[in-house]
């Protein structure tokens, strides 16, 4: 056998290199470490900007009696000043105020909720919201759904779903990057067992307050417990509605059942219906909505 020269060695080394040279940048996915001297530099990536902003700068509500303050102040009545969401009034500390500062509230909230709205209603208010553009809505509505004059008058929990996609489906067209808080609806069978300790109370009921879970207040017998655990089904079922909805949107936050799961005693009942929020009530939703707002990770 002929031996190599030097010169076919040289080539066989050569090609060795390039060979072991390419299966290093295979390996690696990519180019090999910049050659010294190389005036190239490594430019660390842009940090992503936040999904969620923990301190919005405007906040719209809508929902119901609940926000509107309904019975806190007197009876029968809306009492706005002292909402959870927006009010002005310092012994509750509305997530507003404890948002955006008194002043701030005042000029950069608007609360758009309406006594005896359901989730059907939802979009309207929604409409009104977004002249305002805000960059936070909170969202409290579905108890009417539920407070119905019979359990089979209750709203559907496929149509109540229905109805609540097309609000954010609203709200999205309008409003693409505007911040959603949604909060459960408040457990109304523990409201019951609360204020019917109150005779005063139930005399209120008995002007039309949610008569399919207040209605015969007294009565423990199958039948009445069976129409308050129905509602109370309905309830859960609306809860997890919100909850399912609103993971689809990566601008929303639920409770996380939060005010669902809320023990309110007398103290945060109205002295008037005693099923309304007090003022200390409202004081406590304000917590409770100020918790998950400003949470670093959403609740789950």
């Amino acid at each position: 056998m002929r031996k190599r020269g030097r010169g076919s060695r040289a080539v066989v080394a050569m090609a060795a290199a390039a060979v072991v040279g390419l299966a290093g940048c295979d390996a690696s996915g990519g180019g090999g470490a910049t050659p010294q001297g190389s005036t190239a530099q490594a430019h660390p990536s842009p940090r992503p900007t936040p999904v969620w902003n923990r301190s919005p700068g405007s906040i719209a509500a809508v929902g119901d009696s609940i926000t509107r303050g309904f019975d806190a102040c007197t009876v029968l009545s809306d009492c706005p000043e002292v909402s959870w969401a927006t009010g002005s009034d310092t012994t509750v500390d509305s997530l507003a105020v404890r948002l955006l500062g008194a002043t701030g509230a005042a000029e950069h909230s608007w609360n758009y909720a309406v006594t005896g709205a359901r989730m059907a209603d939802l979009p309207t208010q929604i409409a009104q919201a977004v002249p305002q553009r805000p960059e936070l809505v909170t969202v409290m509505v579905g108890a009417n759904d539920a407070c119905r004059s019979t359990v089979s008058a209750m709203t559907p929990v496929a149509g109540f779903r229905r109805q609540f996609q097309t609000a954010m489906d609203s709200l999205r067209v309008s409003l693409p990057k505007t911040q959603v808080y949604v909060s459960s609806v408040p457990n109304l069978k523990r409201l019951w067992s609360q204020g019917r300790t109150s005779q005063l109370g139930k005399q209120v009921w008995k002007l039309g307050i949610c008569p399919s879970m207040l209605g015969d207040a007294d009565a423990l017998d199958a039948r009445a417990s069976r129409r308050r655990d129905a509602v109370q089904e309905r309830v859960e079922a609306y809860n997890r509605v919100l909850r399912e909805v609103c993971a689809k949107d990566r601008r929303c936050r639920f409770d996380g059942n939060a005010v669902f799961d809320y023990r309110f005693g007398t103290g945060q009942l109205s002295q008037w219906d005693w099923f309304h929020p007090s003022r200390d009530g409202q004081a406590r939703l304000a917590e409770i909505a100020y918790r998950a707002i400003t949470a670093k990770n959403p609740v789950t």
